[in-house]
C-alpha cells in the first residue's frame, strides 16, 4: 500500500507553513502551491466503478460528478431538484461516464429509506458511497419528524442512507464512504446533548458548525466497528470554495474572501482523488485536505482524547439508530 502521509523535503516544508497559517491553507493557495509536489499526480480512470453522490446538482457535487465522470464512473447523482439533477447526470455521461439521476430530498428520512432501498435493488454493488449534501439555514426549521434540518441533511439522513446499503457497499471490494466535512468543524466541540439546535438563539452556522463536528465522530466511530478489510470511512475537507451555497448562506464571508476563495473543481479534487484510489487505499478513519491527512482538531477548546472521542462515538451511533429507525 502506497504511504499517504504528509509530504517530506521542501514540499513538506511548504505544505506546513500552509497549514499552521489556515487561511493559506483552506484558499486556493493551498492547491496552488501543494500541486507543484511530484506525488500530486493524475487521476486513475476507473471504468465500472460505482459512485452514489449526494447533493449532485449544484455546487461542490455537481463539480464532482463531472470529475468522477471523466474518470469513467458511473455516478448516482442525487439531488432535490429534477431539472438539475438529470443535467447532473447528463454532464457525467457527456464527461465520459454513466450518469443516473435519483431525486431525493435528504430531509426526508422516508424518502431517504425509499432511494436507499430503490439503489439496493438496482445496484448489486457500491464502490463508494459519497455524503455531500448540505444545508445552512438562517432559520430554525424542522422535518416531518421534528428534528432540525441542518443536522437532518448532514448526520441523520447520512447515517440512514449508509445503514440501508450496508449490504450494497459489503459487496464491493472495500468500499469506501467518503463525508465532506467543513472548516466550520473546529470552531464546535461535540455534545449530544446540546447537538441538535432548538428556535430558542438558534444560528445558523453554529447548527452547521455542530452538525460537521458530528460528522467526524461518526465517521471514525463507524470506522471503530468495521471488520479487517471493511469499509472505509474517510472525511474530505474542499477547502474554502467559491459556491452558490457560500453566497447565499455566508455572504460576508464570500465577499470578503471572494478572490481567494477556491474554484469548485479545486475544491472536489481530494474527494475524486480518493474516490479513485485502489480499494483500501488510504485507510479510513482519517480527514484529508489536498491530499494529505490531517488533524480532526485546531482549537484547544475541542480537542478531546481518543477514549473521550471513541465514548462520543458509541453515543453517537446508538443515538443515531434510535432517531432514525422507522416509525420514529
Amino acid at each position: 500500500m502506497v504511504d499517504r502521509g504528509r509530504p517530506g523535503g521542501v514540499a513538506g516544508g511548504i505544505d506546513a507553513v500552509l497549514e499552521a497559517s489556515v487561511v493559506g491553507s483552506f484558499t486556493r493557495l493551498g492547491p496552488a502551491l501543494r500541486r507543484k509536489s511530484a506525488a500530486w499526480l493524475p487521476l486513475h480512470r476507473r471504468p465500472g466503478r460505482v459512485v452514489v453522490l449526494t447533493g449532485a446538482s449544484s455546487g461542490l457535487g455537481r463539480a464532482a460528478a463531472e470529475q468522477l465522470g471523466e474518470l469513467a464512473m458511473t455516478v448516482v447523482c442525487v439531488g432535490r431538484d429534477a431539472e438539475r439533477t438529470e443535467e447532473a447526470a447528463t454532464a457525467v455521461t457527456r464527461a465520459g461516464g454513466t450518469g443516473i439521476a435519483e431525486l431525493c430530498d435528504l430531509a426526508d428520512l422516508d424518502a431517504t429509506a425509499a432511494l436507499g432501498a430503490k439503489l439496493e435493488a438496482d445496484l448489486d454493488h457500491i464502490d463508494v458511497l459519497i455524503h455531500n449534501a448540505g444545508a445552512l439555514l438562517q432559520d430554525h426549521t424542522t422535518t416531518a419528524r421534528g428534528h432540525e434540518v441542518t443536522l437532518t441533511v448532514h448526520l441523520l439522513s447520512p447515517h440512514l442512507l449508509t445503514s440501508r446499503l450496508r449490504a450494497t457497499l459489503d459487496a464491493a471490494e472495500q468500499a469506501k464512504v467518503l463525508t465532506m466535512t467543513s472548516g466550520g468543524m473546529y470552531t464546535e466541540r461535540f455534545d449530544l446533548e446540546h447537538l441538535e439546535m432548538g428556535p430558542d438563539g438558534y444560528r445558523g452556522s453554529v447548527a452547521y458548525a455542530r452538525a460537521k463536528r458530528a460528522q467526524v465522530v461518526w465517521t471514525l466511530a463507524e470506522q471503530a466497528r468495521q471488520p479487517a478489510e471493511g469499509i472505509d470511512f474517510s472525511l474530505v475537507h474542499p477547502g474554502w470554495a467559491k459556491t452558490p451555497g457560500v453566497a447565499s448562506s455566508l455572504p460576508t464571508f464570500d465577499r470578503l474572501l471572494g478572490p481567494l476563495l477556491r474554484s469548485p473543481g479545486e475544491g472536489v479534487d481530494t474527494l475524486c482523488w480518493l474516490a479513485s484510489l485502489e480499494p483500501g487505499d488510504p485507510p479510513g478513519g482519517q480527514l484529508w485536505l489536498d491530499r494529505a491527512p490531517r488533524s480532526f482538531f485546531k482549537l484547544p477548546s475541542t480537542r478531546v482524547d481518543e477514549a473521550t472521542l471513541a465514548r462520543q462515538g458509541d453515543e453517537l451511533l446508538a443515538w443515531l439508530d434510535e432517531v432514525t429507525a422507522p416509525g420514529s
